[in-house]
């Protein structure tokens, strides 16, 4: 790469210097880049030096912003039949704070420092998960812009938000005494409250999933569940959350029994769903909430504390109960992979992150309990062995 100054005149009558960085990118084409110091083009010019070798150099010439990056991202996004809310959500990332940080930005003058710092000041003023959220949307649209051949490498993917055991969710599911007074009242019910209430104790499905889930995904005489579909927050019909939430759940007796009779009461509708709204579609989170699964825990007086003068309310929402159908299968001895399966992770980082303190209580629990029978049968096993003095456990 060749440095050059450069000298002219300006309309004004007045002399003008540059200094001119003159090179070939990788593909072998003449670029230049002009710097008003020397010592600007110097740093420039070693670092595109390397870049070029590297093969990761993409000119400012050719280069597009970072606001018509995000622009093609979201059209890729839609391609793909992303839902609604998901498409929303990544719009207002896009249009509330990439845009504003660095929309005017090209991709080839975006470097991992600024987006370093732009991350930075994100943790300034957003929460920390909303944060991580909005670094991950950047990285997809670097990474949608490299795939198009559009900027020669991703800078945003060696930035991390790396988590503390403070970030990290600590599932704390419902006590054993509420699950069985919900899961008792729940018999007083009407037969549609009762069937919920099971399934998402027993099943540790999402609401989501519960929503959409059809007669056609329940197999009565294999006693499961399949998990093949769920229902937006628009009540819309469409694949589980992610490839993971395909699955097939194992359901006990109780479950099942209390399922063929719903089934023979439940209402038909045009989409054959087990929980279907009072017009034959999806039935929608709040009303699920409202008037199928809060009624048990009123009823089992399992709520929350009340303001004053303020009815009673359910002490859980639905998640709740996901996390409870987790710790049951985990106290029964389940391993990490089978809880990912069963539970529709899409890693077993995800299992671990949010179950991980049960599995370690589940183990030290075990251990305890070993502990104890040693203690307790010890010196009679040792007096059948023929020791003579009972050694220490």
């Amino acid at each position: 790469m060749a440095i050059r100054k450069r000298a002219w005149t300006a309309p004004d009558g007045s002399e003008k210097t540059a200094w001119l960085v003159d090179y070939k990118d990788q593909a072998g084409k003449r670029r230049a880049k002009q710097f008003t110091k020397k010592k600007d083009a110097e740093a420039w010019s070693t670092n595109a030096k390397a870049e070029v070798q590297r093969g990761v150099h993409t000119p400012d010439s050719t280069s597009i912003t970072m606001e018509k990056a995000a622009s093609y991202w979201l059209d890729t996004v839609k391609a793909h039949g992303r839902e609604p809310t998901t498409i929303a959500a990544y719009d207002q990332h896009v249009r509330l704070h990439i845009i504003p940080k660095c929309g005017a930005t090209k991709l080839s003058q975006l470097t991992t420092p600024k987006v370093r710092a732009i991350v930075d000041d994100w943790m300034l003023h957003q929460s920390r998960p909303m944060a991580l959220r909005l670094l991950r949307s950047m990285k997809a649209i670097l990474a949608d812009a490299q795939e198009r051949g559009l900027v020669a490498q991703n800078v945003a993917q060696a930035v991390k938000l790396r988590k503390t055991t403070r970030d990290k969710p600590k599932a704390t599911p419902p006590s054993k005494a509420d699950l069985r007074s919900i899961l008792t009242a729940s018999e007083t019910l009407d037969l549609k409250s009762r069937v919920l209430v099971e399934l998402a104790v027993f099943s540790g499905m999402r609401a989501s999933e519960l929503r959409g889930l059809p007669w056609s995904s329940i197999d009565l005489v294999k006693e499961r569940v399949n998990v093949e579909q769920r229902a937006d927050a628009h009540g819309t019909i469409g694949p589980p959350k992610s490839e993971a939430g395909t699955r097939s759940i194992p359901l006990p007796p109780r479950v099942i029994a209390v399922l063929k009779q719903w089934k023979l009461a439940c209402p038909p509708s045009k989409l054959g769903l087990v929980f279907p709204s009072d017009g034959g579609k999806a039935m929608s989170y709040r009303v699920m909430t409202l008037r199928l699964f809060g009624p048990a825990q009123i009823a089992a007086k399992v709520t929350a504390e009340a303001e004053s003068g303020a009815d009673a309310a359910p002490r859980y929402g639905m998640h709740a109960f996901r996390h409870a159908a987790a710790s049951l299968w985990i106290e029964q001895g389940l391993n990490p992979k089978r809880i990912q399966a069963l539970m529709g992770h899409s890693s077993i980082q995800m299992t671990y992150d949010t179950y991980g303190h049960l599995f370690e209580q589940a183990e030290k629990d075990a251990q305890d309990a070993s502990a104890i029978e040693r203690a307790l049968f010890a010196d009679a096993t040792q007096m059948q062995h023929g020791d003579k003095k009972p050694r220490k456990p």
